[in-house]
């Protein structure tokens, strides 16, 4: 029972990052910087919220590294948003999810790390996917495509900074430092760039921080209800619906070539976590 509970408060978490992907492709026109100040807006409400009715200490033991984690968080969410005004967003998010690959070599030198050799073999498969992607799609841009790395090496930078912080701050402590941290930054940026949203953009701007916060949510109910080797492969699923709705809303065309870079991405990630979930 807690597995099909966990499988669909996943299910409910990658819908829900689905659509937060299409509102910010939705909102092309609006500039990258204010969709990274709206989208860590909503979110500070909640986090916010939570820490101060549960009476939990705002302020982090591990201060340094938390204001550094979020200012590399925040950097990366601003180039991958940057990334989907020029990739289809199905696209945009397989490649983002490459971030483990950076984390593992960031891993290797940084915290002195071994990584078994079958997993570089499902890391060369998914790199594999992004070389199909480039080199066989026409469709895909160069620009698109270097900032989308770009925000996939900074995740996998981030992921290392979470793990030196470890058990020693709470999650949602950790989450309102990089929403405040992604709201200024995007705040400070607009100012002189900042596009004035139509009626129908406001709404969609306004409710990306609700939509991303109960994906969060989900996401941390269903790790916290079943196995991480069953749940962690889902979190893909959130590429499958993104695809889905930029082909229904965009009239996003996926050559077999893109989707066999995609299809090659996911695989050889999910290989990775399955493998990893072995060891433990």
């Amino acid at each position: 029972m807690d597995a099909k509970i966990a499988i669909k408060h996943m299910i409910v978490s990658a819908l829900a990052f689905a659509i937060m992907n299409i509102i910010v492709k939705y909102l092309n026109n609006v500039n990258s910087y204010q969709i990274v100040f709206f989208r860590s807006l909503g979110s500070v409400f909640f986090s916010f919220g939570y820490l101060l009715k549960n009476k939990i200490p705002i302020i982090g033991n591990k201060n340094k590294l938390l204001i550094l984690r979020s200012v590399v968080g925040a950097a990366s969410m601003l180039f991958f948003f940057m990334s989907i005004k020029y990739l289809s967003v199905g696209t945009a998010v397989s490649l983002r999810y490459i971030a483990p690959i950076f984390a593992a070599i960031f891993a290797v030198f940084i915290l002195k790390e071994k990584i078994k050799s079958v997993q570089w073999l499902f890391f060369v498969v998914s790199f594999i996917g992004v070389l199909v992607l480039k080199g066989l799609d026409a469709q895909i841009d160069s620009l698109g495509l270097l900032l989308v790395l770009i925000a996939a090496m900074l995740s996998g930078l981030v992921f290392i900074m979470i793990n030196q912080i470890g058990q020693t701050e709470h999650p949602v402590v950790v989450v309102n430092y990089f929403m405040i941290t992604a709201m200024v930054l995007g705040g400070v940026l607009s100012i002189g760039n900042w596009v004035t949203p139509t009626g129908k953009e406001w709404p969609l701007l306004l409710s990306l921080g609700v939509v991303g916060y109960f994906g969060q949510i989900y996401m941390t109910k269903a790790f916290q209800t079943a196995s991480t080797n069953l749940i962690a492969p889902l979190k893909y699923i959130e590429v499958v619906f993104t695809v889905l709705l930029g082909i229904a809303l965009f009239d996003e065309i996926y050559t077999f070539w893109s989707l066999l870079g995609i299809a090659l991405i996911i695989i050889g990630l999910v290989l990775n976590v399955w493998y990893k979930s072995r060891l433990k």
